[in-house]
């Protein structure tokens, strides 16, 4: 310890209770969000906090017994599109059934996506120790420099569905995009389809990119360029999808297939279809990704990639809790790793051979 009282190295709680003239209990209390503790006294512990840039050891907290037993679920919102049917939702509920094996609460957070306060919003559930860790989603589980504050922090993190660069920061948990995007193009080209469409999905999701990329390897292999193909920019909504398959389909050269990164937009592309007189697939053969329920229930039933969001959400929470216990072991912090669980092409009616 210095002249000051505090030490020399990183900052520990000890050095906040100096810097505040406060017990070190009281500091704790604080930085727990624990009650009787005066609001002067709180505000000068926060300030100590801030001015020597002190950060939680999320890990050490839970082996401590100063945990909340709570994780973060973080999903983009756009208040100003209708939300995604179930991608989400499914997510959520095969985390909350991990959750409830584990004994941990599932805190599910939504954060516009477009707002500049983003970050901060997300690192607020952090700062304010409301969880012990956070499952991300796209675009969030994208942000690099979102997962870089969380690293500072010694948050846990895992990512659902990330990209490359994401997965070289933080583990991450979901299936093969560009395999499955692959997949679903070779088996249209297996049907005989030749003029192709694809509504892509929001922008910065890379996994929704992953699967346009694979859509494209198969298109190359059958010697279909990238230019042959009407592509679009969607935005994961069934509005979306309604707005860019009635320009598709107003196109000079009409595709005979339509590929949606999503389910909801594919909904949306058979409902603009239906609209103008099309049937459907003998006219326009529509598919979709992610299995969610609405695949099976209009008409016709859709052709899609089963993506098992119930299987991911519930390997995140196992990947996450696995994390914040690793402080127990003298070898430290986990490696980082990717788990990739299974899709398959699920063949439903909205797909057939071209007509004529």
């Amino acid at each position: 310890m210095g002249e000051s009282g505090l030490s020399a190295g990183k900052p520990t709680i000890d050095d906040v209770a100096a810097l505040s003239g406060v017990a070190r209990a009281t500091v704790s209390r604080v930085l727990n969000g624990g009650p009787n503790v005066r609001e002067e006294v709180r505000q000068r512990v926060l300030k100590a906090v801030d001015k020597l840039q002190y950060k939680v050891n999320m890990q050490a907290r839970f082996l401590a017994g100063g945990k909340t037993q709570v994780l973060g679920l973080i999903y983009a919102s756009d208040l100003d599109s209708e939300p995604n049917s179930f991608y989400h939702s499914g997510l959520e509920l095969g985390a909350l059934r991990a959750c409830a094996l584990v004994g941990f609460q599932l805190l599910m957070h939504t954060v516009n996506q477009h707002s500049l306060s983003k970050t901060s919003k997300i690192l607020e559930l952090v700062d304010a120790r409301r969880c012990d860790g956070l499952i991300l989603t796209p675009p969030f589980s994208d942000d690099c420099d979102l997962l870089q504050e969380l690293e500072a922090r010694n948050c846990p993190v895992v990512c659902i569905s990330p990209g490359l660069a994401a997965q070289k920061m933080a583990s991450g948990v979901g299936i093969d995009d560009e395999v499955a995007g692959y997949e679903m193009a070779r088996y249209m080209l297996q049907l005989g389809h030749k003029d192709f469409g694809f509504i892509k999905g929001l922008e910065g999701h890379l996994s929704a990119e992953e699967r346009f990329s694979g859509f494209l390897r198969a298109l190359a292999e059958a010697g279909i360029a990238e230019s042959d193909v009407i592509v679009a920019r969607g935005n994961f909504t069934f509005r979306s999808g309604v707005e860019t398959t009635a320009a598709m389909l107003s196109h000079a050269k009409r595709p005979s297939a339509l590929i949606c990164a999503n389910d909801d937009m594919a909904v949306g592309a058979l409902f603009s279809a239906h609209k103008i007189g099309l049937q459907i697939p003998q006219d326009l053969s529509i598919v979709g990704f992610d299995d969610t329920p609405v695949s099976e229930i209009i008409w016709p039933p859709l052709t899609t990639v089963n993506q098992p969001l119930k299987a991911i959400g519930y390997r995140a929470v196992e990947m996450i809790v696995e994390r914040i216990k690793a402080g127990k072991t003298a070898s430290g912090p986990l490696p980082l790793r990717f788990d990739v669980v299974p899709h398959k092409v699920v063949m439903r009616e909205s797909a057939s051979p071209p007509q004529g």
